[in-house]
């Protein structure tokens, strides 16, 4: 009999031990961003290092693919801490060099497989490191903390509303072939939760429309659960279940990463457009 204290949750996973990592990761993240919120330009930093390494680790268990991951662990960290004095040109000239090197890296091992490798490597090098320095770009701005909390405010309301419609009133998958556990109810409760959120964080934190808030929870809430599907995805070509066991009751950080990643892209675009930055 399994205790009641590990039985996994009606969404499948060990409850009591995600919402704990959860709240450890939360507390992490806001002391970082409330102490001095450059200091969470560091745990973006650590983030896209473990990330790149379970990526890696996982493209070589279920593909047998090789990238250069230590090519990859300087790219993505010049991306990172690039982007925070020089901005978008400073993220562009390091993730082309980045590209360059896995290129000429690979060259090493012959061309058998050439293509396949470097294009796995490039597809790292955009995933993880470059999609995670847009949200150091959101924080470098003036008003960069209320950007960042909007951004992840509006991910947390999604998981929650989601989670919650998901299990109690879940009937329509979504899209059962990708994640059977994903139901259109979910994703209505994602929505609902993430435009209230929007709403709130753009009109007090970042002193915008209340409407142009909710269209962006709204835009952000699609371009995550869109992160969640690629990355189960990624797990199904390669058949594995989780891209790492670093947090219990999560899989690894990359499973934790998946809808962020690409969302701190669009919150950049959307925020740099309904509020434009000062």
């Amino acid at each position: 009999m399994v205790p009641p204290a590990s039985r996994p949750s009606r969404a499948g996973r060990d409850l009591a031990a995600a919402i704990a990592v959860g709240v450890a990761l939360g507390v992490v993240i806001l002391s970082s961003l409330l102490i001095q919120r450059h200091f969470f330009i560091g745990v973006l930093a650590m983030a896209t290092a473990v990330g790149t390494w379970e990526l890696a680790g996982a493209l070589r268990r279920g593909a047998g693919i090789e990238v250069p991951f230590v090519v990859l662990l300087l790219g993505g960290q010049a991306m990172v801490w690039l982007s925070w004095p020089f901005g978008l040109r400073g993220l562009a000239v390091a993730f082309a060099l980045t590209a360059l090197a896995i290129m000429l890296w690979r060259m090493r091992a012959g061309a058998l497989h050439y293509v396949r490798d470097v294009t796995a490597g490039l597809f790292t090098a955009a995933y993880v490191p470059l999609f995670c320095s847009f949200a150091v770009l959101m924080l470098v701005a003036d008003d960069g903390l209320g950007r960042v909390l909007t951004f992840l405010i509006c991910g947390v309301a999604s998981d929650i509303g989601g989670y919650a419609a998901g299990v109690f009133l879940g009937r329509h998958p979504m899209a059962p072939m990708i994640s059977p556990k994903k139901s259109w109810e979910g994703f209505a409760g994602s929505q609902i939760a993430g435009m209230l959120a929007g709403a709130l964080c753009v009109h007090f934190l970042l002193g915008g429309a209340w409407w142009a808030g909710a269209l962006t929870g709204a835009a952000l809430v699609i371009s995550a659960t869109l992160g969640d599907l690629v990355e189960s995805m990624v797990k199904r070509d390669l058949g594995i279940k989780d891209m790492g066991t670093l947090l219990p009751g999560h899989g690894g950080l990359m499973d934790r990463l998946d809808s962020l990643l690409p969302t701190a892209v669009v919150a950049w675009s959307l925020l740099s457009i309904v509020v434009p930055v000062r």
